[in-house]
C-alpha cells in the first residue's frame, strides 16, 4: 500500500474508548509525518481529541447521524480522504465510506458488514481476547504499515501526544492547595463499569491525612442528586464539585489536580493519558477486567481481586469490587503521592 495521505479515524462512542484510541495517531504520525489524520466522532467528545496534537482536524459524525444515506456519504466524500478506519463498528458508517468511494476502508472480521463494505479486513476479536483494548486498536494499522507487533502499554502511553488545554478559570484553580496532594474522587459511572461502594469512598476520605491531602468529587449533576447523602455526610472533608463542570473544565481540572481515584470511567482514562496519579478499582470479570481496561499511563495504578470471577457477571453490585479495602487504595496512593 503507498504511503496514505489523509485518513479518518472512525470511533464515535464513548471518553475513555476514544482516549484509547489516541495513540493510533500517534504511531500513525511517527511513521507517515505528512499524512492528515481526521477524528470522526460525536460531539461529546471533541474536547478529549482536541487533547492530542496527533490529530489534526475533529469530524461530528453528529452532524448528519439522522440524515440520509446521500448525506452521509457526501459527508465523508467532502474530506476526500484515502483511507479510513472503522475502530468502532457502525454500519451506517462503514456503508457512507463505500458510497464516498473511499478507497481505503479497513474493519475487523467480527463485524459481518464489514465484509461487504470493507476492503482490508483485520481478524480481530475484542470480546474473547487477552489483550488491552489500546493494543486490539493497533491491529486495525496492520493494512497501513504492514506488520505490526503488539506494542507494549509503556510504547502506548508514548504515543498519546497530550498537549496542555487551556487555563483553567480562576474560580477553580484558587480550589487547589499549593501544599497538599489535590485528589479526585469520581465515584459514579453513568451505568458504564462496576462501581466501588460509597460506604468505602467515605472511608478512603477518613483515612487520608487532612494535612497532606485536599479532596474533591467530581460527577455529573445528576451523579451529584444520586450521592446527594454520602456528600452531604462527608462535606467537611471534601470540595463538591458535581454538576459544576462541562467536559473541558473538566478535563482541565483533572489536568491541574495530582490525581484521581475511580472505577474504569472516561475521567480515570484522562488522568492516566495526562500523567496524573490514576487509581482505577476494577472487577476480575471478564472483559471488565483491567487486562482490557486499565489506565494507561506512566502514573496509572489498578486494584483488581486476585480472581477469575462471574458471580456479579448480572449485577451491578459486585462483591469483588466490595472487597477492595480503602486502606488498599491509600497505600498505593501515598506510595506514589
Amino acid at each position: 500500500m503507498k504511503q496514505p495521505r489523509k485518513i479518518i479515524l472512525s470511533r464515535t462512542d464513548s471518553i475513555g474508548d476514544v482516549v484509547l484510541t489516541l495513540p493510533m495517531a500517534g504511531a500513525l504520525k511517527e511513521r507517515f509525518p505528512d499524512c492528515e489524520l481526521v477524528f470522526l466522532g460525536r460531539n461529546y467528545t471533541k474536547d478529549v481529541v482536541a487533547l492530542s496534537k496527533h490529530i489534526d482536524k475533529f469530524l461530528s459524525w453528529d452532524e448528519v447521524a439522522g440524515s440520509s444515506e446521500k448525506e452521509k456519504a457526501e459527508f465523508l466524500k467532502k474530506e476526500n480522504a484515502d483511507t479510513i478506519i472503522h475502530i468502532f463498528p457502525k454500519s451506517e458508517i462503514a456503508k457512507a465510506s463505500v458510497k464516498a468511494k473511499i478507497p481505503t476502508r479497513i474493519g475487523s472480521t467480527g463485524r459481518l458488514y464489514h465484509y461487504r463494505y470493507c476492503n482490508k479486513l483485520v481478524p480481530l476479536s475484542r470480546k474473547n481476547s487477552e489483550l488491552h483494548e489500546a493494543q486490539l486498536n493497533f491491529k486495525l494499522l496492520k493494512p497501513v504499515v504492514g506488520s505490526v507487533e503488539n506494542p507494549s502499554l509503556g510504547e502506548i502511553n508514548d504515543f498519546y501526544g497530550i498537549e496542555p488545554g487551556t487555563e483553567l478559570n480562576e474560580k477553580w484553580t484558587k480550589l487547589l492547595s499549593p501544599k497538599k496532594f489535590n485528589l479526585i474522587l469520581h465515584p459514579k459511572s453513568k451505568g458504564s463499569a462496576r462501581e466501588w461502594p460509597l460506604d468505602n469512598y467515605a472511608e478512603l476520605i477518613h483515612l487520608l491525612p487532612e494535612d497532606r491531602f485536599k479532596i474533591f468529587v467530581t460527577g455529573t449533576e445528576e451523579e451529584g442528586k444520586m450521592i446527594r447523602d454520602f456528600l452531604v455526610k462527608n462535606k467537611d472533608k471534601l470540595t463538591d464539585l458535581t454538576g459544576k463542570f462541562a467536559l473541558q473544565e473538566l478535563i482541565q481540572f483533572i489536568g491541574v489536580a495530582d490525581g484521581l481515584v475511580a472505577a474504569s470511567t472516561g475521567p480515570l482514562h484522562l488522568a492516566a493519558a495526562m500523567g496524573k496519579q490514576a487509581i482505577g478499582i476494577y472487577p476480575p470479570i471478564h472483559p471488565m477486567h483491567p487486562g482490557r481496561w486499565a489506565p494507561i499511563g506512566k502514573n496509572a495504578h489498578f486494584l483488581v481481586k486476585d480472581k477469575d470471577c462471574n458471580d456479579c457477571r448480572k449485577s451491578l453490585n459486585c462483591r469483588c469490587m466490595n472487597e477492595i479495602l480503602p486502606q488498599q487504595v491509600v497505600d498505593l496512593i501515598v506510595e506514589n503521592a
